[in-house]
């Protein structure tokens, strides 16, 4: 049986390995890389990761303290006002729709789940304000589950440049990705390339010259 070759002439098999020598180099690069959200337990990475929608991680940074003062668990937060969340959460943007999504969050854990963050990803997007983005962020990183890959704008972005993928919707990507690389990688993977992503391979001007992956990368000007 022949092998599958794709559109750029590339087969299934060359493709994979050098999914593997970028994978390695990259983890070489960033032996740091991890997400970016301040957290101690489930509960704070899943209010960390709803507000990090359409925000910057660092921004996020700065509210939580505040946040986990007050509410601490999910108990605390099922009997909050939502003007209360909307203030304390207000400068991650979206404030009204974030803070709805996390009291209905709260209040379904606590009445659904024993006020504890479920561990599948069906129990986790049946959540008010959970996509399977946000589960696979939870999943991957309070519980070393490796259900998926996080597709974020990084992600997509760099998985289209290598040609890891032509696809653009986050669910094609992924599904792209997890055939690419082994379920021990996807977590870490999304990690890799969001670091390479924010330190090199923005979207306005990559930094090729700079790129440890250029010689494997069909986008690279170098």
């Amino acid at each position: 049986m022949s092998e599958t070759v794709g559109k750029d002439g590339e087969s299934e098999s060359a493709r994979v390995e050098r999914a593997r020598e970028v994978f390695d180099l990259l983890r070489e690069e960033y032996p740091e890389a991890t997400v970016a959200l301040n957290h101690r337990n489930p509960y704070e990475l899943t209010v960390a990761t709803i507000l990090s929608a359409q925000c910057t991680d660092e921004r996020v940074n700065q509210v939580t303290p505040e946040f986990f003062r007050r509410w601490p668990g999910p108990d605390e937060l099922a009997e909050a006002r939502q003007e209360e969340v909307e203030e304390v959460i207000h400068s991650t943007g979206f404030f009204r729709n974030k803070a709805r999504s996390l009291l209905g969050m709260a209040r379904s854990v606590v009445e659904e789940h024993a006020g504890v963050i479920p561990r599948s990803m069906e129990e986790l997007t049946d959540l008010p304000g959970i996509g399977r983005k946000t589960a696979n962020v939870i999943l991957g990183n309070a519980f070393g589950i490796d259900e998926g890959v996080v597709v974020d704008t990084h992600v997509k972005r760099l998985s289209r440049r290598l040609g890891f993928t032509d696809e653009k919707d986050p669910v094609k990507v992924e599904r792209d990705l997890v055939e690419l690389f082994p379920p021990e990688r996807w977590t870490l993977l999304a990690h890799l390339l969001i670091w390479h992503g924010r330190a090199v391979c923005n979207a306005r001007k990559p930094r090729c010259e700079a790129c440890v992956v250029a010689g494997l990368c069909p986008s690279s000007r170098v």
